[in-house]
């Protein structure tokens, strides 16, 4: 608090420090006068437009150093670095005019939503879809290459995915679509479901998130952002590859001149998923009892999604920006190929699901009054999921039923795959709300208030269950409510940004189950319910100050609170999740700091590094339940309250480009994830104290180069060549040591080639080139070697 009223005084006295005045003239060579041209002050907000002489005047810039912008529809944009130390500083700026014969289209820039973001002190990836579109990627793609972002899926396409971001993983990072809770739109529906040709860009926020994303997101946020333009145009694309992989989407976009807009978008995927897998975990019991370890392909591991999002209403009219009512269908139909381990295969286990959602988003600036903004998103949806588990016999790794020492085959001792037989239905009925409102006092001082609202209504039902439950149908209710209050500020000529929050969170939460109760010899049905409310308050605040125009160091904190979630508290037998209604919230405090130096630019060559560091000191931290026993002994498990726990490490992200043509990223993070519980109730120190935490990689390097080629086969065409690499170090599976990964640098080749009307784009891409054993959760391994072509078509007018 101390840092915050600090930094508030520093605002109100800003006009004390000393300032000076820029006065200059732009003129072509030989003195030549230009007029209409513009000067900006790099990472400031001021600017202004010389005369018909060339003359201009800044005023208002504290002492420091500048850099200046100087562009023109005229000439080539320069800039030029100065240092104010007086009162009045004079400059004379030549620029060089364009030849008119390459003059082809006016463009008028400004400061990018990327630079806003990353300007206001959070510790943010956004991530630029553009080049995405024309390759075979996923989104999830994207967020993997990203720097402190690791994807962790269990398997192939379709697979469930948890996001770990610097030390925090699972629920306590949450994905949003515009604002709205991805879990609203069923499993059917995920990120990979959104082609990155919808998506405008995508923000990762790592650790503290902002208020406008109002949620329990204690480890931080990835945000899908669709693109909201009503640009007519038609986009499809179509790609196949290993594994029988196929993946197709498009979307269009449809705006008459009264401002009536409609879109629509599509896509259908499907892969048999019949990799090969192999290792420790890998193996046959043979009739003697022996383990067979084998190399062999999933065997029932197929995978197939498709839906559609169809919206109307209006855009840019005088009564809204954008109105917009849209209904979202998806299905899937996903086959389990094993439990929590891959130690045991499974066979005639499998999901169905479908989702049917309504969704009204609106959004006005100056809505009922000047400089306030308004946002509304709202969808309501229906759930549905069916796991399917009847088959009563035991399968080794080639598909075969298991044989035992007579050569007959193997009775499951669970009565089916996992547990015993089951058809369970889950019918959910969700209702979710986003309202924002933003009140902008002046240029440099905002208000932010949001509030998320969320209520799933969800009835379990199995369809063999045991003869006790025949009148009892088990009903869980969850309703969570969070609401942030912000206030922006800018000071010393925007120099300066601060950003103060405060959270307020509420979950309440109501189970009614059937309960066996065994007393005095004799059985006895009842009504197990279990109802709580939790209610907590959050704060924090986020500050970014540029040292040089070109410098920037930022500052993050805030105490954070996480509600354990749906899946958490009831269950997902899907997914091998056993339901924990006695979990308690996860409370954290986080803090980021970090810098940022560039871009620079010099001849054809453009330099940008960043780094930060982070802390995370988690109570109660919701994890997966860690075994200490041998994997395959492990099929389902909950989620439980660890304890203590605590991240500390840093990121760096460095980014060359070379002509416009040459692109060089590279990133990495590392930190340790320790357990911080020392005691257990008699006083004796934990076994696993201060040690890492199991199935977390704590180690990870990301790195890509792209060049792109002009004119080549055709004139006006381009070719791009992609690598890209990803390195995560060896990691713990379990407490046991035995249990230890090896460390994997899976490497991928592609192209893209775009035909002289870029209509139609090309690509291909070898994934995992080298084969290399990859892993994420629980050493449930991922697809090795695998080739795609993707073609992809736009139609921009129609």
């Amino acid at each position: 608090m101390r840092f915050i009223l600090f930094v508030l005084l520093l605002a109100n006295f800003s006009a004390w420090s000393q300032n000076g005045k820029i006065t200059g003239k732009v003129s072509f060579p030989h003195h030549q006068p230009t007029s209409g041209a513009s000067v900006l002050v790099l990472g400031t907000q001021k600017f202004v437009i010389a005369d018909n002489q060339g003359q201009f005047e800044i005023e208002g810039l504290a002492y420091g150093n500048y850099t200046l912008e100087i562009s023109s529809l005229e000439a080539k944009t320069k800039t030029v670095d100065i240092h104010i130390n007086r009162p009045s500083f004079h400059i004379t700026i030549s620029i060089e005019k364009n030849d008119p014969k390459n003059l082809k289209e006016v463009v008028i820039q400004k400061k990018s939503i990327k630079k806003e973001i990353t300007e206001k002190g959070f510790s943010v990836n956004v991530i630029d879809t553009k080049d995405a579109a024309t390759r075979n990627l996923q989104t999830n793609d994207l967020l993997d290459r990203s720097a402190g972002v690791r994807i962790r899926q269990n398997g192939g396409l379709g697979s469930s995915v948890d996001y770990n971001v610097n030390g925090m993983t699972g629920n306590s990072i949450r994905v949003f679509i515009d604002g709205i809770p991805i879990s609203t739109y069923g499993s059917s529906f995920n990120l990979n479901s959104i082609p990155p040709a919808l998506i405008e860009r995508i923000e990762v926020y790592k650790g503290v998130t902002p208020a406008h994303l109002a949620d329990d997101a204690l480890g931080g946020a990835i945000n899908v952002v669709l693109k909201k333009g009503a640009k007519n145009t038609l986009n499809a694309s179509v790609s196949y590859g290993s594994f029988n992989t196929v993946q197709s989407n498009f979307n269009t976009t449809y705006r008459d001149k009264s401002g009536f807009t409609v879109k629509g978008s599509g896509f259908y995927n499907y892969s048999d998923n019949d990799y090969e897998v192999w290792g420790k975990f890998v193996y046959n019991i043979l009739p003697d009892g022996r383990y067979d370890y084998v190399r062999a392909k999933r065997f029932e591991n197929r995978y197939r999604s498709y839906g559609g999002r169809f919206e109307a209403g209006f855009t840019d009219v005088k009564w809204a920006d954008n109105f917009l009512i849209g209904v979202n269908v998806s299905e899937d139909h996903n086959q389990i190929q094993h439990g929590q381990y891959m130690t045991r295969p499974y066979k005639g286990r499998f999901t169905e699901a479908d989702a049917t959602a309504i969704s009204l988003n609106y959004a006005k600036k100056d809505f009922l009054a000047k400089g306030l903004d308004f946002t509304l998103n709202a969808v309501y949806s229906q759930r549905n999921e069916t796991l399917n588990d009847t088959v009563k016999w035991t399968y080794n790794w080639f598909g075969e039923k298991a044989l035992g020492l007579y050569g007959k085959p193997i009775l499951s001792t669970y009565g089916a795959q996992q547990a015993g037989p089951t058809i369970n239905t889950i019918a959910s009925n969700i209702l979710t709300s986003r309202m924002g409102l933003n009140y902008n006092i002046n240029e440099k001082n905002r208000i932010v208030f949001s509030n998320m609202f969320y209520m799933v209504d969800r009835n379990d039902n199995d369809l063999i269950k045991p003869e006790f439950q025949n009148n009892f149908e088990a009903t869980r209710d969850l309703q969570k409510t969070v609401s942030s209050l912000a206030y922006e500020m800018e000071a010393f000529d925007s120099r300066l940004r601060t950003n103060v929050f405060a959270k307020f969170y509420e979950q309440k939460l109501n189970e009614i189950k059937p309960e066996l109760l065994s007393q005095n010899g004799q059985n006895t049905v009842i009504e197990k319910i279990t109802k709580n409310t939790n209610s907590f308050f959050g704060y924090g605040l986020a500050t970014s100050y540029f040292v040089t125009p070109k410098t920037m160091v930022s500052l993050s904190a805030e105490k954070a609170i996480r509600l354990p979630s749906e899946d958490e508290v009831f269950g997902r037998p899907g997914e091998n999740i056993i339901g924990n209604s006695e979990l308690k919230p996860e409370q954290s405090k986080n803090v980021n700091a970090g810098i940022k130096f560039g871009p620079y630019d010099f001849n054809q060559h453009r330099i940008s590094f960043s780094g930060s560091g982070f802390w995370r000191n988690s109570t109660d931290k919701i994890v997966r339940a860690i075994s200490i026993r041998l994997n395959e002994a492990v099929q389902s498990t909950p989620f439980a309250n660890l304890g203590k726990a605590q991240s500390l490490g840093f990121e760096a992200s460095f980014d060359y480009v070379y002509n416009k043509r040459l692109f060089v990223s590279m990133n990495m993070s590392k930190f340790n994830s320790l357990y911080k519980s020392k005691y257990d109730k008699n006083g004796n120190v934990l076994l696993y104290y201060n040690k890492q935490l199991p199935n977390e990689p704590y180690f990870t390097v990301n790195g890509s180069l792209q060049y792109n080629f002009k004119d080549i086969l055709q004139k006006n065409s381009e070719l791009n060549l992609y690598y890209n690499f990803g390195y995560v170090g060896e990691f713990y599976t379990s407490w046991l040591e035995i249990d230890k990964t090896t460390t994997q640098f899976p490497q991928d080749l592609g192209l893209s080639y775009a035909f002289p009307n870029k209509k139609i784009i090309v690509s291909f891409d070898a994934r995992n080139i080298l084969n290399e054993q990859v892993y994420d959760n629980f050493a449930v391994q991922k697809p090795g070697r695998a080739f795609y072509l993707k073609l992809n078509y736009t139609l921009n007018k129609f």
